[in-house]
């Protein structure tokens, strides 16, 4: 179904992720909410239709799922936690629709669509000689958290214009703002074109050269949505697009693109979307099947977690590269490259795919993932800048 952490492709105004949004289709463990939980056996028949009005989780045939999940699955479904927006006051009731719509309370997705953008702008200024102030890269990156903040509300929006039939049918979205009538598609498509005129005022703040390049990625951004429906493996198109930022964050510091360094760091971060995305796509593939959604969850099936340590294993192996490229020195190795290998291996050795409890937690995780992978490249910058190199 449509995913829970929606965005565009890069941190900047023009880019992104257009689909996953931040419903967390269930509380992280520290969430002080206790949602009551309803097992949705195979055994269980029920139409899409039927999952609109009904406050069970949507059920799927036992026909349909056969040759597609293993006879034992239940997948649990649980009632998303309360969070700031359920607090507001009332003279603020109506503007809730349309934070819920964005997804501004679960920034997950923000930070997964920053973290390439900050990546590429730490490691171009490792490059400019003159070695730049750090007050260069901070203000980039505050600009491109605005632009990631934006656009990742841009691209929820345009995935639950896409999906608002469909989230109907999945218990886990249909409270959506769209699929429950609080936000017409007229409404909707208007506050769209607000928040890609914000994201426009963001990107018009970078060089021409960057301008272009983020205006270039808008393409992806749209047709994620519609990938979703014709390919098992829509996470491609949506690791292009979100980390489209891994390219303009370069061309915003230096001006234009080093592929040769920046091409392999792109290239790991799709894989490395790839990887997180598919972990939050378990959640939904018995609603997925209902609805014929397609995902790499359904393709890869329980060959999940080999595929998965492979796609890890190339995500380190490009760090490493750019490491060796770019000579960096241990702290990078000891933090972006190890801590990365050690952070992966702990998801794929405790995650459940069955369960989505568990592979929301494990999704969430990849948050802290690229802040650890930026930690080691800003520590790098820094010993270089203070002369410790």
């Amino acid at each position: 179904m449509s995913r829970g952490y929606s965005t565009s492709a890069s941190g900047s105004a023009s880019s992104g992720k257009v689909s996953r949004s931040d419903s967390a289709p269930v509380p992280t463990p520290n969430s002080t909410a206790s949602p009551a939980t309803t097992t949705v056996q195979q055994q269980q028949s029920a139409s899409a239709s039927s999952s609109t009005t009904s406050d069970a989780p949507s059920s799927i045939p036992k026909s349909t799922l056969q040759s597609k999940l293993p006879d034992h699955v239940a997948v649990t479904a649980i009632a998303p936690p309360r969070t700031f927006i359920d607090k507001l006051p009332k003279v603020l009731l109506p503007v809730k629709p349309y934070l819920e719509l964005i997804r501004i309370d679960k920034p997950i997705g923000t930070w997964l669509l920053f973290w390439p953008c900050a990546w590429s702008i730490t490691l171009s200024a490792l490059t400019m000689t003159p070695l730049p102030s750090p007050l260069l890269p901070l203000w980039n990156m505050a600009l491109f958290l605005t632009g990631a903040v934006v656009m990742r509300g841009a691209g929820c929006t345009i995935n639950d214009m896409w999906d608002a039939r469909l989230d109907r049918a999945v218990d886990r979205t249909k409270n959506r703002p769209l699929a429950r009538g609080a936000v017409s598609m007229r409404q909707a498509s208007i506050f769209l074109i607000g928040q890609l005129f914000v994201g426009l005022a963001v990107l018009l703040q970078l060089n021409w050269y960057s301008i272009l390049l983020g205006a270039s990625s808008l393409g992806l951004v749209f047709i994620y949505p519609f990938m979703k429906r014709i390919t098992y493996y829509p996470q491609i198109v949506l690791g292009l697009a979100f980390n489209w930022g891994a390219l303009l964050g370069w061309s915003a510091m230096t001006g234009a693109v080093d592929l040769a360094l920046a091409g392999p760091l792109y290239l790991g971060g799709v894989a490395w979307c790839v990887y997180y995305d598919t972990i939050y796509a378990h959640q939904d593939k018995k609603d997925d099947v209902l609805v014929n959604i397609k995902s790499t969850a359904l393709r890869f099936g329980l060959a999940t977690r080999p595929i998965l340590a492979g796609l890890s294993t190339f995500f380190v192996g490009t760090l490493t590269y750019v490491g060796q490229a770019m000579t960096l020195g241990p702290i990078y190795y000891a933090v972006s490259v190890l801590g990365t290998a050690v952070h992966l291996g702990w998801q794929l050795l405790k995650v459940d795919f069955e369960k989505r409890e568990s592979c929301w937690k494990f999704f969430v995780s990849n948050g802290r993932l690229g802040g650890l992978v930026w930690s080691g490249m800003w520590g790098e910058y820094i010993a270089t800048w203070m002369g410790l190199y």
